[in-house]
């Protein structure tokens, strides 16, 4: 298999590349085919497979008591994985999270992808639980992702966190981690989230991918930071289209983020849901050209596992 890192450095021409989201569990693979399907055109060198932990329920038992119960509600990265590379030939890039999962459960997890033949993974640290405010770590887990990255760096030598395993099996991982051009919200600010980014590329993490933006000069601004900083590895822009006008209230709340106003104009004076639909096409087809324009080596599309207006995007721009 090909490393992302080599995909960047040897391409002549920047590429598009997608994140998949997994179908919920009671789909079978048919549905997470049919939204990678449209964009296999385009001859991607990879997407990337988000992960989604467990879901805590309390199930009331009708007699005053409750059982508290991990609910998977989207299949295993590994299945998803290994069906995307059956049917596909193209490199799949598994999200591996820290978030609800200890330190020996992410080992085992990462060797098995190894075991499969994953070269490649997007280390995360993941979001809270519903009901959480705040990120909690699990009792032996990680709290930050630059650890995580840390624990695959060391299996690539071949340390294992057992020290009883002598000559280990190194594994052979590319790293790619997340960033924040408007900076994580539990960050004190954009100079303290960029000193966590470089924690995690010292740790190892060979690329970043960063998150949605809807202004292509705070991604300037960040990037020119990011370099002044000492981060020298290729940072690709990540963009996802908006597709409906509730968006202008969801994705502010969700991925802290800021709106330009003339994209909130334009939404709002969108007569119908499909000029909204467009408009947010359009404004992602301006984006992407700029970005170009700009020479960043690649693309990452957020599909959120629709391909529709993805495709218009990227056919459009590439």
């Amino acid at each position: 298999m090909t490393k992302i890192i080599d995909i960047i450095n040897g391409s002549h021409k920047p590429f598009a590349s997608f994140e998949i989201v997994p179908p919920l569990k009671g789909n079978d693979a048919e549905k997470l085919y049919a939204s990678i399907e449209p964009l296999m055109e385009f001859n991607p060198p990879f997407v990337n497979i988000t992960c989604h932990r467990d879901e805590i329920e309390y199930v009331d038992n009708g007699d005053g008591t409750f059982t508290r119960m991990t609910l998977a509600k989207r299949p295993s990265t590994l299945a998803i994985t290994a069906a995307i590379m059956k049917r596909f030939p193209v490199e799949v890039v598994p999200h591996v999270i820290c978030g609800g999962a200890s330190k020996a459960k992410i080992e085992s997890e990462l060797l098995d992808l190894n075991f499969m033949g994953i070269d490649n993974v997007v280390a995360l640290r993941g979001d809270a639980i519903v009901g959480q405010k705040y990120f909690t770590p699990e009792p032996d887990g990680f709290a930050h992702s630059n650890e995580l990255v840390e624990m695959i760096s060391n299996l690539n030598h071949g340390v294992y966190l057992d020290p009883n395993v002598k000559n280990g099996i190194a594994t052979n991982f590319c790293v790619g981690v997340g960033a924040y051009p408007e900076k994580h919200f539990e960050a004190a600010n954009l100079e303290t989230d960029i000193a966590h980014l470089k924690a995690k590329v010292d740790a190892g993490a060979n690329y970043i991918i960063t998150q949605m933006f809807f202004d292509n000069q705070r991604f300037y601004d960040f990037v020119a930071r990011c370099r002044e900083a000492g981060i020298t590895v290729p940072i690709i822009p990540g963009l996802k289209p908006m597709s409906t006008p509730r968006q202008l209230e969801l994705l502010p709340r969700s991925f802290h983020i800021d709106l330009p106003q003339d994209l909130v104009e334009a939404i709002i004076q969108a007569r119908t849901k499909d000029d909204a639909y467009q408009v947010g096409i359009e404004w992602c087809i301006a984006q992407s050209k700029d970005l170009l324009a700009h020479g960043v080596p690649a693309i990452h599309y957020y599909t959120m596992g629709r391909a529709r207006n993805v495709k218009a995007i990227v056919s459009a721009v590439f």
